[in-house]
């Protein structure tokens, strides 16, 4: 993910922060220190520190659960607003779902009972509303807000894991596609209060409920989108007219072609069509700009450029669009030459034709094709 940074790997997955967490931590500090001096300050950022590490515990939760699974997990990113595990999907048997989301909420109850078995903190409903106090031990204010994290992410709104327990337990009655529908409906349902009780205090929850309800919205449209492509042959969405680069091109011809088409991104063959590569704009500039004209595709370009067979279905092309995060997915022959690329975009032509009207005269049920007698 740009502006993250690596801070190491945890079995296997990359463990990283983006920059605006890192100015969270400043400020949190700076404005601790201008009310309350130096030792104010750094107990402040202790806190800080120690309720993220809980966050990152509850995301491996998540990420081991998840693997058992054999779903991959390739990083997990610490915000401002919380933790994000990037699971390349989302199991869609209703069992395995709900034991992946309720695995993060209950890595925070495991960490609440050992502070007050191990440590003996104090659980008080109180603490809760006095976290920046001082006057409340670190050790009860951490257990404390590990049970808020419990009620916070079990709230029934994606992407809260409250949203996809929820849509577990409707899918083994109702099917994915249907539970998927009345989660995301839920979801919303909960910004839209989250958002009237922000607007007589918390203005932080307006915040939040602009965030939960298009991410609602945006779970209810992906799930669509597969639902549809299953069954779809991967060519109906295919881009067949495209322009492809050579490895050994210099990145100034290919500057050249970028002028002259609205392509985004590039497709690299070796002499018998094959995809060794893609190249997109972003990376063409960014080579123009460390080595001129004169630097080599097979320098720039990204090499793994996710492929699939032109007999196989869309929804596999689109469910690898997400699992890789890659711009497009090469659709090659028998023999493994490209013939075509599925992107977002034509999977979006794909669907707009899918609900588009019929086109032409159209016979109503009382009309009759034929003469009159």
């Amino acid at each position: 993910m740009s502006w993250s940074l690596k801070f190491g790997t945890v079995a296997g997955t990359a463990v990283r922060v983006h920059v605006t967490f890192l100015l969270f931590l400043a400020w949190i500090f700076g404005v601790n220190y201008l009310s309350g001096g130096s030792q104010e300050a750094w107990s402040a950022l202790l806190f800080v520190v120690l309720l993220f590490l809980c966050v990152l515990l509850h995301e491996f939760g998540h990420i081991f659960t998840a693997r058992a699974f054999g779903v991959r997990t390739p990083d997990v990113i610490l915000l401002p607003i919380g933790g994000v595990a990037r699971l390349e999907r989302i199991p869609e048997k209703p069992s395995e779902e709900f034991l992946v989301a309720i695995a993060g909420p209950a890595v925070n109850v495991v960490i609440a009972l050992l502070l007050v078995l191990l440590g003996g903190a104090n659980l008080s409903a109180s603490h809760l509303a006095a976290l920046e106090s001082a006057n409340v031990s670190m050790i009860d204010r951490l257990a404390a807000v590990n049970l808020f994290l419990v009620v916070f992410n079990l709230i029934p709104a994606f992407p809260m894991d409250g949203g996809r327990v929820l849509r577990a337990l409707l899918a083994s009655r109702l099917g994915f596609v249907r539970a998927t529908e009345i989660a995301a409906m839920v979801g919303q349902w909960v910004a839209f209060g989250l958002g009237f009780l922000g607007l007589f205090g918390n203005p932080l929850l307006i915040f939040i409920a602009i965030f939960v309800y298009l991410a609602a919205s945006s779970e209810a449209h992906l799930v669509a989108i597969r639902a549809i492509s299953r069954g779809v042959p991967v060519t109906a969405a295919m881009l067949t007219q495209f322009a492809t680069l050579a490895p050994q091109e210099q990145v100034g011809a290919a500057a050249d072609m970028a002028l002259h088409t609205r392509q985004g991104e590039f497709p690299v063959v070796d002499g018998n069509g094959r995809p060794v590569g893609i190249l997109a704009r972003a990376d063409l500039i960014r080579t123009l700009k460390e080595h001129g004209p004169d630097g080599r595709v097979a320098d720039a370009m990204t090499h793994e450029l996710p492929t699939i067979g032109s007999r196989r279905c869309l929804d596999e092309a689109f469910r690898l669009l997400q699992e890789k995060s890659a711009p497009a997915v090469g659709v090659v022959d028998a023999a493994g030459a490209l013939v075509g690329l599925v992107t977002p975009e034509t999977i979006g032509d794909m669907l707009m034709r899918h609900h588009a009207p019929p086109t032409g005269p159209r016979i109503r049920p009382w009309q009759s094709s034929g003469r009159p007698a």
